[in-house]
């Protein structure tokens, strides 16, 4: 068995054991060999047992398939592969001493006597079977992830009742805040065109009320993170949330208008902060003709717009 071929089984192995795609590569599948000390002329029924720490590990990956990692990358190999493994089950932590401090150099991982069962039967015919039965009674850890990233998700109420769920981040809550606090209250009886995901950048689309005011693209990805609609000023506003990325500058600004150039409504330009602090990192980009929101002080905006909105404030 050669060096490579062995590491692709182990990859696939762990692709069966439900491991997420960020553990699905080389690092991860030497750490599982080393759990199972399965050397490339080993059989799979060969498996074993041992109890190995994460130095001994990278040191045997080295000497057994020529895989040499940066003394740095330990942290790397205990976070992103090592953790996931017990937290999946599949590993055990310190089983001979469970309390046993977690920065003692004598910290170890052993392979779960379940598991090891399973892999002895790999490339054998009742290898699916074991799998099967394992998994049926042991929640893969991809799923476990999945559900705790639909835990996390920002959940968004539209009108009518209808509700969404944004992936989790600081994007997300600011797209929720421009909906349901600015919408509301700078566009009475406004509509929700467009809302898009940090996870797959199609949160909502109205495509027929986008239609509706001469606008048809076949390109979301160009879109501004929201867009709502005035039916009663005809008026289409295009919002950009800047938390990572950059507010309605003049580039972009240049962008909107050609992307919607066939509109026949009025368009407002907004780019929303959550705060005044990070708006001021952007504020000197800004463009002319434009509108800013800030999701900390709600009822307020800035306008960049010239002379329309000069003249005096009541102060009774």
């Amino acid at each position: 068995m050669s060096k490579e071929k062995r590491l692709q089984e182990a990859r696939a192995v762990l692709i069966d054991l439900g491991l997420p795609k960020a553990q699905q590569n080389e690092r991860t599948a030497l750490c599982l060999l080393a759990l199972l000390n399965l050397t490339p002329k080993k059989k799979w029924g060969q498996a074993a047992s041992p109890r190995i720490g994460i130095t001994p590990i990278m040191d045997w990956a080295k000497e057994h398939y020529n895989k040499d990692y940066a003394p740095n990358t330990r942290e790397t190999f205990r976070r992103q592969s090592m953790h996931q493994f017990v937290q999946a089950g599949v590993a055990l932590y310190n089983p001979d001493k469970p309390d046993r401090p977690v920065n003692s150099p004598h910290a170890a991982y052993q392979i779960a006597p379940e598991v090891l069962a399973v892999l002895r039967t790999y490339k054998t015919k009742k290898y699916r079977q074991q799998l099967a039965e394992h998994l049926s009674v042991h929640k893969t850890l991809a799923k476990m992830y999945a559900r705790q990233r639909e835990v996390a998700m920002v959940p968004l109420k539209l009108r009518d009742g209808l509700e969404i769920a944004l992936s989790a981040g600081d994007h997300s809550l600011l797209i929720k805040a421009i909906v349901e606090e600015f919408g509301p209250r700078f566009i009475a009886g406004g509509k929700l065109v467009y809302v898009g995901d940090t996870g797959n950048k199609y949160g909502y689309f109205d495509v027929n009320l986008l239609s509706s005011v001469g606008v048809v693209l076949d390109n979301r990805g160009k879109l501004p993170d929201v867009v709502l609609y005035s039916a009663e000023k005809n008026w289409l506003f295009l919002i950009e949330s800047v938390t990572s990325h950059g507010p309605v500058d003049a580039k972009r600004h240049t962008e909107l208008e050609q992307l919607f150039g066939t509109c026949t409504s009025g368009r407002v330009y907004v780019s929303a902060f959550p705060n005044r602090k990070l708006f001021m990192t952007y504020m000197d980009r800004i463009a002319w003709e434009t509108e800013v929101w800030m999701a900390d002080e709600p009822t307020h905006m800035i306008h960049f717009n010239g002379p329309r909105f000069l003249g005096p404030y009541s102060t009774g």
